[in-house]
């Protein structure tokens, strides 16, 4: 073995691109071995690390060790990723028994001194050092913390210990810690998937609690170099025939049973947007996203060919939807599920790499109860009979039959995957086939953009995206039949065309070329910016500090105008403000408007109500709540309310307020509430109580109403 002194360069962004991936050699002898497994028995998987043996090898197999010497020998002096799951988490998996581990709930140094510190050891060893190392940190454990703990109907007893005493929060930091500090290793956090956290009132709350144990145990924002998510899980990573803006009948596909009001449809688009809302809680912007593939393509006969019929909601999704579970809630062994596609480095904009964490043909849990000494249960979710739970709303668990083990040889499974694969495997002879050049290129221009759209090609296989070209110059690639060119020069002609592209590497012809000529940019510009979102405010006893999400807009947004009440009270170029010279005690609702140069002015963004501090001789003790609508449906909403801390620390708190319609809370999490009428009372739970000075924490809610849905005066006090 060769070994080397120094580390590896500086961290770059994307580890996955020019680098060749480690290919286990134990997982890749077992597909070999399956039935039309030589198609894949040669793509890169993560090594599990799901207990304490496995770091030197259990039952005779593999060790940590073990397997970076092999990817040492297979880089050959090369740029080349070692992608490795940590998880074995005190409490492991509160909401699952099939992923139960070895370590009880207040095993947490154990956690510390025989899991992590021994890993880190072996990884920080300079014979290492080239490899960029990819760690999954702790899958499901913290969206547990969201979803599964807190009073929620899906909550678990398990969960809510490991929610109290806090064990998921500090072993995830004390492994960020001790693993970033390896300047070679990059930490990808589990990010579950979009049928778990697609909806407002999850998906914030679980980059708040990753950004809390990101930053706990002597870790920092820092030690994350991005998120993993679909680990494990089946969600499709595109859904052709229909997104979430569609509608049937006036009625939106949010609405069908399927979709159940998620925001999102497919891991594609919840992965981006979990990057922007990541990016603007504070982390790091060159952060990646990284989807696990290896069992989400959803092909073979049953693949649907186009979108459902639009007689209802439910027929149109359900008629063209490729994820074929009963629910998205349905994670073990699920039938009919397919390969996807390969791993790739930097396959689509936004996304750092499509991955296989998930070794297919390993199982995700037993069919019956099998006694073990690796400390996995029996769940009812891996057995075909069973009829579900609240987290699945008790559907059918649609899981294959007579499976073993998690992590144990599922033959059975392996060819379920092969048979459904999507992309489709080859019969054993190269593809060779490229796609047909793509037709019907046209274009809508402006005096600095032109966007492109054409019609898709077909492929003997699957076409996997396209690449476009300005003149003979390679601008971009796109997973879509569209593609918009930014930057341009006005009354400027520009040649373009498209290639087609397919998953074994075969291009298409270009396209008929396309002459665009860019406006003049005499044409007025009559189109406004987008509303603001995500208005969030910061107050002392006399001002209240205002921050938003940018607006965009078809040429630029120039500026900000801030309004109180109805009256505007100041203007901006950046997205914060600062309203001075308040009364104490007072609330005040704010919005904002973005404009553009052409004066075009934006909708106002949804109102935030924020109250001033009482301003007493302590210099601040107390405390603000602010309350800010998430989601609205008509005839439900969900609503987030954030309680800061004066500039004394607080040992609890107290929001109270009095609705103007007939608003009913139909579930809070992160805190206690009672409503008479129209006036409800929040105490905080037990575990966020306590908030430091100038600190922040919250808690969120479900409600119904009819008719308005008017944002109420929050009053917030504490004991310090």
């Amino acid at each position: 073995m060769t070994t080397t002194a120094a580390h590896a360069a500086t961290r770059v962004d994307n580890p996955f691109v020019g680098a060749g991936v480690y290919v286990n050699p134990e997982w890749s002898a077992h597909a070999a071995a399956e039935p039309g497994g030589s198609a894949v028995s040669n793509q890169p998987t993560f090594v599990w690390l799901d207990r304490i043996a496995a770091i030197n090898g259990a039952n005779g197999g593999m060790g940590l060790r073990a397997h970076l010497d092999a990817a040492v020998q297979q880089a050959a002096g090369k740029p080349y990723v070692f992608q490795v799951v940590i998880y074995d988490l005190p409490g492991r998996d509160c909401a699952a028994l099939a992923s139960n581990g070895e370590l009880g709930p207040t095993d947490l140094p154990r956690y510390k001194s025989e899991f992590i510190d021994p890993i880190a050891a072996i990884l920080a060893d300079p014979a290492y050092a080239n490899l960029r190392i990819v760690t999954t940190v702790e899958l499901d454990s913290l969206p547990n913390l969201v979803t599964n703990a807190g009073g929620t109907n899906t909550s678990t007893p398990n969960c809510e210990t490991m929610k109290a005493n806090g064990n998921y929060i500090n072993g995830v930091g004390y492994a960020l810690s001790k693993l970033g500090a390896i300047p070679n290793v990059y930490n990808y956090v589990d990010a579950g998937h979009h049928g778990w956290l697609g909806w407002d009132s999850n998906l914030q709350p679980a980059i708040d609690v990753i950004k809390q144990a990101a930053t706990a145990s002597g870790s920092t924002l820092n030690n994350v170099q991005g998120f993993v998510v679909n680990t494990a899980n089946y969600g499709a990573l595109h859904e052709p025939n229909f997104s979430v803006t569609d509608t049937v009948n006036g009625t939106t596909v949010r609405q069908s049973k399927w979709v159940d009001w998620n925001n999102y449809v497919d891991e594609a688009s919840f992965a981006k947007a979990w990057r922007t809302k990541a990016v603007a809680s504070g982390f790091n912007s060159n952060i990646g996203m990284i989807i696990d593939t290896s069992r989400n393509g959803w092909g073979g006969a049953n693949r649907p060919a186009g979108p459902g019929p639009k007689t209802t909601v439910d027929a149109y999704v359900d008629g063209g939807r490729i994820d074929r579970r009963f629910q998205t809630g349905n994670w073990c062994n699920q039938s009919g599920a397919g390969l996807g596609e390969r791993p790739k480095a930097a396959p689509e904009d936004g996304i750092a790499a499509y991955v296989w964490v998930k070794p297919p043909g390993e199982s995700d849990g037993a069919s019956s109860a099998v006694p073990n000494d690796e400390g996995k249960g029996f769940d009812g979710m891996c057995d075909p009979t069973y009829t579900g739970n609240a987290r699945n709303n008790n559907n059918m668990s649609g899981a294959l039959p007579n499976a073993p083990l998690a992590g144990h040889w599922f033959s059975a499974q392996f060819q379920e995957l092969v048979k459904n694969a999507y992309p489709a495997l080859g019969t054993g002879t190269a593809d060779t086939t490229p796609p047909t050049a793509p037709t019907g290129l046209a274009a809508t221009a402006t005096s600095s953009s032109v966007a492109l759209t054409w019609t898709a090609s077909t492929d003997n296989v699957g076409v996997s995206g396209y690449d476009v070209y300005r003149g003979g110059t390679l601008i971009g690639s796109t997973n879509n039949t569209s593609f918009t060119d930014t930057g341009l020069s006005a009354a400027t002609a520009y040649s373009y065309t498209v290639k087609a592209k397919d998953a074994a590497g075969n291009v298409s012809a270009a396209s008929v070329a396309l002459s665009v000529t860019t406006s003049s940019g005499s044409t007025p510009d009559t189109t406004p910016p987008t509303a603001p979102t995500g208005l969030a405010a910061t107050t002392t006893s006399s001002s209240v500090a205002l921050t938003w999400n940018a607006s965009t807009d078809n040429v630029g947004v120039t500026g900000y105008d801030v309004y109180r009440g109805s009256t505007l009270i100041g203007s901006t170029s950046s997205r914060t403000f600062t309203d001075t010279g308040l009364s104490a005690a007072t609330a005040y609702s704010y919005t904002v408007k973005a404009r553009d140069a052409a004066g075009n002015v934006s909708a106002a963004s949804a109102a935030l109500v924020a109250t001033t501090q009482a301003g007493t001789g302590t210099g601040g003790a107390g405390c603000t709540a602010t309350y800010k609508v998430s989601s609205d449906w008509g005839a439900g909403f969900n609503a987030d309310v954030t309680v800061t801390a004066g500039n004394t620390a607080i040992k609890s708190w107290k929001v109270t307020w009095t609705f103007a319609g007939n608003q009913q809370v139909t579930n809070l999490w992160n805190g206690t509430v009672s409503q008479s009428g129209q006036a409800v009372t929040v105490n905080n739970a037990g575990y966020n109580g306590a908030v430091a000075a100038n600190g922040s924490t919250g808690f969120g809610f479900g409600g119904s109403y009819s008719g308005s849905n008017a944002v109420p005066t929050l009053t917030c006090t504490a004991t310090s």
